[in-house]
């Protein structure tokens, strides 16, 4: 056993502020005042995060956790360990005691405590651990069932989660090779094991399932990354014979016990919205909640219900979601209109010390957070480590939830609101947008439009604020800002905005428009829309030099030789990726004044781009790129500022650019940086101008 104060690290976790365009008054972590008299409560204040202590000995990337009946918790790592962790709480003031119960296994992604006994979910099988002497080791690693491998990096596999019926649920990746490949037999599947281990293939078209979790009604919601056929993260109800959107997991379709006979050949590769896919392709499952990139979150991952463990404020019934990439919680509330399920993701607790890859109930009703970063990259500066998040007792201000009705929306919060501002229709802002869905990485929001607000009533308790629109727009996301509502008691929101994803307009009475609820609409310019809108353009399209336009600093992406260089670039650079969010050259050292010829070659699996600052500017830059929000991608995430020298396009995986540009004439260190948001902390170099 390891019980040695003296080993443990002491970490510092900086709370990570994720800033959106277009919040002038923002609710995050350490925004407290604003230019009126309320006040945000600070995520902190309402929810506090406690340091569970690591030894250093230990890499604990956590891919897994599940308690024991002891209260002890079993934690599996990526390194292929099981560890079990006694006094996970400290009471007592007392250090937790770890204790190695199995190793020697392969990226052990899942874990589970099961009828007594602890199973795991390695790379290629789901694996029986148990302790047959009683020494608190594992003497018997026992294959319950094994799948094939073709050796891709990307071929994770995921679970056991029980479901309701008994039966364990294992998920599986897709490999890795031109925008991904099922290149082992199941992979793209959930998969069903019965007592007696038999196997049973499910539902297909999965990328990346990091996750999964049962709601209160025993049905099963995954977590899915953007990807290749996946325009942004969500979270989407499985049901058996559901295709969720990949079709390289078709190639298993004609298997025997194949739930679907869909076929790759049957997917179009149109990027229409999926919705509207879906009304062709029955069997196709569109997203319960949409979570739209880089806002809330780039890697979704661990779901974790809020039932009768739990102790997490006046959320029971919704759910929580991890994000691996900005570590931080988001929380899911959702509703089931005309059979299908939908709903709305608001912000809850960021700042978390590394990658959140596996939410758990602690015994008090805490959350514990397993974290890893290596090779995938996050917000939280560690490489790894576990956390737990406790509510104070403190009511936060916050939107409770939101549901739709057949003319809008209804916004139910945590306390009476001001009625005044409740009725004023400038306390909020209402869009709609969807996204691609194709075969190319991830995907911009598309078809954005704003929504008008005609009619608002505050119900009688001033608990429920009903918007009436213009328009509802079905299969599409709609982002509801509310920052102009303020408590009975002049509390600001902590967090104003959700995104709700409309799969079905329901039923029901409509609200009677009259003069006590009628909005008179004002026209008004939105000033952050037209100058997004004037850097999309601005950023679109390359600037090129075949007429003889010299190379200035002026011009950030020159794609074509100037003419006027009659023997070329002084210096040619090529830069490409290596594994863990890195360029494969992280020191470039060029002359002042030099003409510079610099191809970029993505040869990873996600988006990056290569952006050239002013020294001491990369964090700056990349913190810029995160508020432009919803139209970060199509501005290649690069935002409209002076500390920008040159820069290339935000490439897909397999694709390059070359660029053209004078070195700066100042000698000093120029960072780069991929600006895409999660990257930029740790995908940077420098390049060094000299005399």
């Amino acid at each position: 056993m390891i019980n040695n104060s003296n080993i443990f690290k002491k970490l510092a976790y900086p709370a990570i502020a994720v800033l959106l365009m277009g919040m002038a008054k923002t609710s995050h972590a350490n925004n407290i005042c604003l230019t009126d008299t309320s006040r945000i409560q600070r995520e902190d204040e309402v929810y506090r995060l406690r340091d569970v202590p690591i030894p250093q000995d230990i890499l604990l990337e956590v891919g897994g956790m599940a308690f024991l009946p002891n209260d002890a918790l079993a934690v599996s790592t990526r390194r292929g360990e099981v560890w079990i962790i006694n006094n996970p709480y400290m009471k007592n003031g007392n250090l937790p005691v770890y204790k190695l119960f199995a190793q020697g296994m392969h990226e052990v992604l899942g874990l589970n405590y099961i009828n007594g006994d602890v199973y795991v979910v390695q790379r290629s099988e789901l694996t029986r651990l148990r302790d047959l002497d009683g020494d608190g080791e594992a003497d018997e690693y026992k294959t319950m069932y094994s799948w094939p491998l073709a050796g891709n990096y990307h071929e994770y596999a995921y679970g056991p989660m029980l479901d309701k019926d008994g039966n364990m649920v294992v998920t599986l990746n897709l490999g890795w090779i031109n925008f991904g490949e099922s290149l082992s037999k199941w992979h793209g599947w959930m998969l069903k094991f019965d007592k007696d281990f038999n196997m049973k293939p499910f539902a297909a078209g999965f990328r990346s399932p990091a996750a999964f979790a049962l709601n209160n009604d025993g049905d099963i919601f995954y977590s899915e990354n953007q990807g290749d056929w996946v325009g942004s993260g969500n979270i989407a109800h499985v049901a058996e014979g559901d295709f969720l959107g990949n079709p390289r997991s078709l190639r298993w379709s004609g298997e025997p016990g194949s739930p679907l006979k869909l076929k790759i050949e049957d997917i179009p590769d149109t990027g229409e919205p999926k919705y509207e896919v879906a009304k062709r392709i029955p069997a196709l499952k569109t997203p319960a909640v949409w979570l739209p990139h880089t806002i809330l979150g780039i890697s979704t991952s661990g779901i974790l219900n809020y039932d009768a463990k739990g102790k997490m404020g006046p959320f029971e019934g919704q759910m929580f979601v991890g994000d691996q990439g900005q570590s931080k919680i988001n929380r899911v509330s959702l509703e089931k209109v005309k059979g299908v399920y939908q709903g709305v993701v608001f912000p809850f607790r960021e700042g978390f010390s590394s990658g959140i890859l596996r939410l758990n109930w602690g015994s008090d009703g805490s959350i514990f957070a397993g974290m890893t970063s290596r090779g995938w990259g996050s917000t939280g500066k560690q490489s790894y480590g576990l956390q737990r998040l406790e509510w104070t007792g403190v009511t936060p201000f916050e939107v409770k939830t939101i549901k739709a009705k057949p003319d809008g929306f209804e916004l139910e919060f945590t306390m009476p609101v001001n009625e005044s501002a409740a009725k004023d229709a400038a306390s909020y802002n209402i869009s709609s947008f969807n996204y691609k869905y194709h075969h190319i990485y991830g995907s911009p929001p598309i078809m954005q439009s704003a929504r008008v607000i005609k009619a608002i009533q505050v119900s009688p308790d001033k608990m429920k604020v009903r918007l009436v629109l213009d328009s509802l727009k079905e299969g599409y996301v709609h982002e509801i800002k509310a920052e102009g509502i303020r408590s009975t008691d002049n509390l600001s929101l902590m967090h104003n905005y959700g995104y709700y994803t409309l799969n079905r307009i329901p039923d029901g009475e409509k609200l009677t428009i009259t003069d006590a609820n009628r909005v008179t609409v004002v026209a008004k310019h939105d000033h952050e829309a037209m100058m997004a809108n004037a850097a999309v353009a601005a950023n679109k399209k390359p600037v090129t030099a075949s007429a003889g336009k010299p190379a200035t600093a002026t011009v950030k992406r020159l794609t074509v030789q100037p003419a006027s260089w009659t023997k070329g670039p002084d210096r040619t650079i090529v830069l490409t990726t290596r594994p863990g969010l890195k360029f494969d050259i992280e020191a470039i050292t060029v002359k002042a004044g030099s003409k510079i010829k610099l191809t970029f070659n993505n040869n990873d699996d996600m988006l990056h781009n290569v952006v050239v600052t002013e020294p001491g500017s990369a964090t700056e830059v990349g913190q810029l790129a995160i508020k432009l929000g919803i139209n970060g991608e199509r501005m290649n995430y690069v935002p409209n500022s002076s500390k920008v020298l040159y820069h290339t396009v935000l490439l897909q995986p397999n694709k390059s650019e070359s660029i053209y540009f004078i070195a700066p004439d100042k000698p000093g260190e120029y960072e780069y940086l991929c600006s895409y948001p999660g990257h930029y902390m740790v995908m940077r170099g420098v390049m060094k101008v000299e005399k």
